[in-house]
């Protein structure tokens, strides 16, 4: 399947977060951990510029660490500060503060000996339901911003003021006009990044089982209890999900729709147990995120 979905919005929201990036001292790029790569907006390379910068790998919790671990070294070896992140948990996020006072200790430092007492703002960009609001109210001492577990949530910029010391700019979550790599934009679906209503979801979970099940096969198998192996054609364990959750209209046919939001919601909520989307092979020769 072919996928390209960048509503207007999304271009408005780069040109107000290029006009805002001069009031920021900082700038926290939060990527989903199932698809750290997929993550990666093309677009935010001209935003940031030479802004200090702190990649916080959310949603943690939903990958296997070890993998991960294989994220976060490749991204220090072509010298990216990171984190591991799980903004579900209570006062997880906290740990942002104390990197970012780490990244601008010099601009502390000149600070304290001017005298000047301004708190550290910094902006927080990802592509759309990478956690980037549930982040910012974790932080927060109460809640501050909407969430949901959709893309298009946060739709205009928004100011949060933590305390004294810092302030934080949640930013709409933004794509770019035009995916170059389709298993991208697919992996960007898979996670929710892009817009439901704009995809066909039966074909969506056909590609997720032909894209997953060379790798996570048995993730699949346990979570359906199937019978078929990792040789089967994608489409007979399709019908096997089917056949095994009770998806069946009239006259035994299948159903298909009803099978297909299982499976990616099945993926997405974490119940088919832990996978990273991207394979790490696909960024390691050379690469630039800011």
């Amino acid at each position: 399947m072919i996928i390209q979905w960048y509503p207007g919005h999304m271009d408005k929201a780069l040109r107000e977060m290029q006009n805002t990036l001069k009031l920021v001292d900082a700038i926290i790029y939060v990527l989903d951990s199932r698809a750290p790569y997929s993550c990666i907006n093309p677009k935010y390379k001209d935003l940031i510029g030479n802004k200090p910068a702190l990649l916080v790998l959310n949603k943690a919790d939903l990958v296997n660490e070890e993998d991960l671990n294989k994220w976060t070294d490749l991204f220090k070896r072509n010298g990216y500060d990171s984190i591991k992140l799980n903004s579900t948990i209570s006062n997880a996020s906290k740990i942002i503060l104390s990197k970012m006072e780490v990244i601008l200790s010099d601009k502390i430092e000149k600070n304290k000996a001017k005298g000047i007492q301004l708190p550290l703002r910094f902006m927080v960009i990802g592509v759309p339901n990478c956690g980037k609001s549930t982040l910012i109210n974790n932080i927060c001492p109460r809640k501050k911003t909407e969430t949901g577990n959709k893309a298009g949530v946060t739709r205009a910029n928004q100011w949060v003021k933590i305390n004294a010391n810092y302030e934080i700019l949640d930013t709409p979550g933004t794509l770019w006009p035009s995916f170059k790599n389709n298993q991208v934009a697919k992996n960007l679906a898979y996670i929710g990044s892009i817009k439901d209503e704009v995809l066909d979801i039966e074909e969506l979970a056909y590609s997720f089982i032909e894209d997953v099940k060379d790798r996570f096969f048995n993730n699949i198998k346990e979570r359906y209890s199937l019978l078929c192996n990792e040789n089967t054609e994608t489409i007979d364990i399709y019908n096997e999900i089917c056949l095994k959750r009770g998806f069946i209209l009239r006259g035994n046919e299948l159903d298909y729709n009803r099978g297909a939001k299982a499976i990616i919601d099945d993926f997405r909520k974490g119940r088919m147990g832990k996978i990273i989307l991207d394979k790490i092979e696909d960024a390691k020769n050379g690469f630039k995120l800011i």
